[in-house]
Order: structure tokens, then C-alpha cells, then sequence
């Protein structure tokens, strides 16, 4: 699949799906660089004085986190795929209810790592539950919430692996390069499928390129938002947005 990082005349034009705030939503196999991403468009993003929430999923609350740890990290008992799945659902049918939709619905821009292509990549193509299923159980959790704008960063799973070698690594870091490469595979599947939601970004380049590429597609996006507060520093600050 072509990698398209930056806009073309073949590109699909972005549409808004939700009614309110801005969802954007970053997915990529694990070394992607994914964190570090997020953390330069929060910076990029208040510098602007747009409201704005960051979150991750699994996590982004305290029920959330304590999910994400069971999941991930918790090794004194084994997990089934169905289980893992279920779990992973709980936390986003959670997060969902008390807080993305809470925020689209005060007009923010919404950033979440990772969110259902995440379940369609790891759940149903790395773990081999059914598709169906798995779509229909995460519409449901998500209570058909859709993002935006979804930016994917591509990286070969052998490079990704390796650049998280020596960093604290999760039960999904450890599965062998198989199960990563079903993950890109899925991912890239979605991209295809989605042309008008999802952007494929090289992750393969340096940070500063792949976050210069971010911000094109999230620009193109921002015209069709319209916070609650105006966008002057002074006023945002005088009204607490």
C-alpha cells in the first residue's frame, strides 16, 4: 500500500462525522512513535488556545487505568483473547460515556491513543476472533462514536520492536513479530477501506517530519470546527474554556 503522508490530488477530502467537538484519534503497531506525537500536537495545539483533551484508551480514567493495568501488565494470571477483548471494551464503553462524549459535546478537540482500529488490528486480525463480532461489540461500546480524523503511523514491526527493545514493555510488545505483522497488516486493510477518515503517516522518517505531516491533515480539518468559546487568548482565558 502507498504510503500517503501528504495530501494529494487522489486524497480523499476530510469530512467532520461528529456534531460537535473534533475527535482525532492516533493508531499505529507498537514502536510507531505514537507518544511522542501525541505529546508535540498537545503542545502545538494549546500554544493555539483550542480547547483540548489528550487521553489514551485503554486508560484516561481512574477506572481506566486500573483496567489498563489488568490488561497489560498484570502477570501473576493468564488472559484469553475473549477475555482481553471484553476487557479492552469495558474500559472504551466507559471512557466513552464519561468522557469523549462529555467533551465533543463542549465543542473540544478530543486526541485519544488508540481506539476501535486498535480492537479490528490487535483483537481480531493479531488474535484471530471474528471480525464480525469484534466490529459489532465495539460499535456497541462506542456507542457508534466514529473519529474524524484518524492519523495511522506506519512502521515496519521490526523496526518498531526494536526501537521499544529496551523500554518497559507490555504483554502485547511481547508477542512475536508474527502477531505484529497480522497488526499491520489489519491496519493498513482499514486505511485502505477508509480513505476518508483514516491518513497513513511514514513513520519511518524522523519525528519532525512525521509530526510536520500530522499537522497538515489535522489543519485541513480544523476549518470545519467551531469551538464554543472564540479563539482569542484573552477570551479563553476570562471564561475558563
Amino acid at each position: 500500500m502507498e504510503i500517503t503522508s501528504l495530501p494529494s490530488k487522489n486524497s480523499k477530502p476530510l469530512k467532520k462525522r461528529t456534531n460537535s467537538g473534533l475527535f482525532i484519534t492516533l493508531e499505529g503497531g507498537d514502536g510507531a512513535g505514537k507518544s511522542l506525537l501525541i505529546a508535540r500536537l498537545e503542545a502545538e495545539l494549546k500554544k493555539r488556545s483550542l480547547p483540548l483533551l489528550v487521553t489514551r484508551n485503554p486508560g484516561g480514567t481512574p477506572l481506566g487505568e486500573r483496567i489498563r493495568d489488568l490488561i497489560l501488565h498484570q502477570k501473576a494470571f493468564p488472559v484469553s483473547s475473549r477475555c482481553e477483548l471484553l476487557l479492552f471494551l469495558a474500559d472504551r464503553a466507559h471512557h466513552v460515556e464519561t468522557l469523549l462524549l462529555p467533551a465533543l459535546r463542549e465543542r473540544r478537540i478530543v486526541i485519544c491513543d488508540r481506539f476501535n482500529d486498535s480492537t479490528m488490528a490487535y483483537q481480531a486480525a493479531g488474535r484471530g476472533l471474528d471480525l464480525q463480532q469484534v466490529k459489532a461489540l465495539s460499535s456497541f461500546s462506542a456507542q457508534g462514536l466514529s473519529p474524524d480524523l484518524t492519523l495511522y503511523l506506519d512502521v515496519d514491526p521490526a523496526i518498531g520492536l526494536k526501537r521499544i527493545r529496551k523500554s518497559k514493555q507490555n504483554r502485547l510488545d511481547l508477542e512475536r513479530l508474527a502477531f505484529h505483522q497480522k497488526v499491520r497488516k489489519a491496519y493498513l486493510k482499514i486505511a485502505l477501506e477508509e480513505k476518508e477518515r483514516v491518513r497513513v503517516l511514514d513513520a519511518h522518517l524522523s519525528p519532525d517530519e512525521v509530526f510536520q505531516q500530522a499537522m497538515i491533515w489535522i489543519d485541513q480539518l480544523m476549518h470545519l470546527f467551531t469551538p464554543r468559546c472564540r479563539q482569542d487568548e484573552a477570551h479563553i482565558k476570562a471564561v475558563g474554556c
